[in-house]
């Protein structure tokens, strides 16, 4: 008889969603404090954005083979609460390297909260619907990284900056609290040591392409977050307290109706079309002369963004196989990390040099460069091509890259219910 408890969905959906409207805050606000409160520049401000990052993309890896173990709950909590304790680190922080040390705290939570979670949703999903249900479960984290800024810019109108301070810490707080509230997991041990013993079991074999197209594409990401609010102020085009917003409307919009292409055009010719979206929208920004150009290149490359990451998932799931998915997708999402972390004071050192366009033309060429790794790399593995074959094939019960086309409604209906009849 199974014992085991239902996974709590919704719960961690939740969970993770106010986790990373911590996060999504301080991409809104930092930037501009750090000029403010420190005295830094664009090298120092994208430094602080892109340093939360690099915790990020270390730890991922971690939590999602702890997760894998048998300690999912414990680590989704620890993430929840570390988010709490970065807030409050930005709220007290006297010069920038106690920031950047809360920094670090805050992203070793925010990786510790989504990759924790993903496995626990995925314990029971066959193998062939991982992809779509990492997919809509990753929904949780972008929505709170596009929303955030939102919440910044309402926190910050009502209390400064303080407000948004202890609005992060906040949100910290109820991630943990929605976590711990969650039934104790029932786990059968499955012989994996909560260790990886070496490097291959940190980035297990099939996660480094995708992750690598992934992290190109978000340069173009980090750069939006870590300069362009500076870069609308300080070049006078305008539209800096709206662009994240814009931002974040052309990414939810595009991820909450784009999401079954997927499925219906395999995730190869996803990650290849949106990469496209995204290199015009970030070409717009870099040249605009007025802020209605700027906001609609950011809208843009807010919904090229938006399909890389279930494009991605898709690929790796189905290039790793089924077993240790916390691992794999925790693997493949760092590349997102190191990609953000690498644009912020990248992104700022050429910003401070040769000014704010030229940072932009950078991002340009990086999404350019993951065009050419899909176009390349991922095409011209076999694995890849069945990925893409079984996205087109509609008589194919087992597509293998995240669902064919004629299960797309069937599992549209059943993917909940799955995720929730097993806590393992």
């Amino acid at each position: 008889m199974d014992s085991r408890s239902p996974v709590p969905v919704r719960r961690l959906w939740a969970a993770v969603l106010f986790g990373y409207l911590s996060l999504g805050a301080t991409l809104q606000a930092l930037p501009t404090y750090v000029v403010q409160h420190f005295r830094g520049g664009p090298l120092i401000a994208g430094t602080a954005v892109g340093v939360a990052f690099l915790a990020t993309a270390c730890a991922r890896p971690f939590a999602g083979r702890l997760a894998d173990a048998g300690y999912a709950r414990p680590v989704v909590a620890i993430g929840g609460l570390l988010g709490a304790v970065g807030g409050v680190g930005h709220l007290i922080a006297p010069n920038t390297w106690t920031l950047m040390v809360a920094r670090l705290v805050m992203g070793a939570g925010e990786a510790a909260l989504f990759s924790g979670a993903i496995p626990w949703v995925l314990a029971d999903t066959p193998p062939e619907r991982r992809g779509r249900i990492a997919g809509w479960f990753g929904l949780s984290m972008w929505s709170g990284l596009a929303l955030g800024p939102v919440a910044a810019v309402g926190l910050h109108s009502w209390q400064g900056f303080s407000g948004v301070w202890w609005g992060v810490t906040v949100f910290g707080i109820v991630a943990a609290g929605l976590v711990l509230a969650t039934p104790r997991e029932h786990r059968a041990a499955e012989g994996l040591p909560a260790m990886p013993r070496s490097l291959r079991e940190i980035v297990p074999a099939g996660a480094s392409l995708p992750g690598l197209a992934l992290g190109l594409s978000s340069y173009g990401y980090g750069t939006v977050n870590a300069l362009l609010v500076l870069y609308l102020r300080h070049d006078g085009i305008g539209g800096e307290s709206a662009a994240l917003a814009v931002f974040a409307a052309g990414f939810l919009l595009v991820r909450a109706l784009g999401s079954p292409l997927v499925d219906r055009k395999g995730g190869l010719a996803v990650a290849s079309g949106t990469l496209v979206v995204e290199t015009v929208g970030l070409i717009l920004v870099a040249l605009a002369p007025n802020s209605v150009t700027a906001l609609l290149g950011t809208m843009l490359a807010g919904a090229g963004v938006s399909l890389m990451y279930p494009a991605t998932v898709a690929l790796t799931l189905h290039r790793t196989g089924p077993l240790r998915p916390g691992a794999s997708v925790g693997a493949m999402t760092s590349f997102w990390d190191l990609g953000i972390m690498v644009a912020g004071p990248l992104g700022g050192l050429i910003a401070a040099g040769s000014g704010y366009p030229a940072a932009f033309a950078v991002a340009v060429v990086t999404t350019l460069a993951g065009l050419l790794v899909v176009a390349t790399g991922l095409r011209g593995s076999r694995d890849s091509r069945d990925s893409r074959d079984s996205g087109d094939s509609g008589d194919s019960g087992d597509s293998r890259d995240s669902g064919g086309p004629r299960g797309n409604r069937a599992s549209d209906r059943a993917a909940e219910p799955a995720v929730e009849r097993s806590a393992r």
